[in-house]
């Protein structure tokens, strides 16, 4: 079911600057670079937007933000959904990789409404983010605040540490 909700340009904007990542770039394009946004509905619930001050810089790690997962944890609201991108660094047994994780957050305590035009929206949102390899739903916070269920997301039975401590 789709809800009719549009994506706002802002946002594309956003994702496509976190998905491409630039060889080249200097120490201050790294610094500005998201490691984590959260996007929200409009108060007219007609646009998917960009929320103000719900973000994560990757300069911001290591000296204003420790651990950047659990920090992204904490921007969740309790009572209503959002939806999130996060950039996820981890080791497999392999190798270290980056991967863009697309998040549904819709906890328990949201109203039933909110849920329910969050979740008909979300194929609105995952058609603008092509490319996206994994996706999660969320419920609550027993389900994200432990690194090593998206650790499990991400590289299966492998053994895997996500940037911020080990798993």
């Amino acid at each position: 079911m789709a809800s009719g909700v549009t994506v706002t340009d802002e946002v594309i904007t956003v994702f496509n600057e976190m998905k491409v990542r630039k060889a080249q770039a200097n120490e201050d394009e790294k610094k500005k670079r998201k490691k984590a946004v959260l996007f929200r509905l409009s108060e007219d619930k007609k646009h998917i937007v960009l929320e103000a001050g719900k973000e994560i810089l990757t300069g911001d790690v290591g000296t204003t933000i420790a651990d950047p997962y659990l920090h992204f944890v904490k921007m969740l609201p309790a009572d209503d959904c959002r939806y999130a991108l996060y950039d996820a660094t981890y080791e497999t047994k392999e190798t270290k990789k980056e991967d863009l994780v697309f998040i549904f957050w819709a906890p328990e305590g949201a109203p039933l409404k909110s849920k329910m035009i969050y979740a008909s929206s979300k194929d609105a949102i995952k058609k603008k983010f092509t490319g996206i390899k994994h996706e999660w739903q969320v419920n609550g916070l027993e389900d994200i605040k432990d690194r090593r269920t998206l650790a499990e997301k991400l590289g299966g039975s492998s053994v895997v540490t996500l940037e911020g401590g080990p798993v």
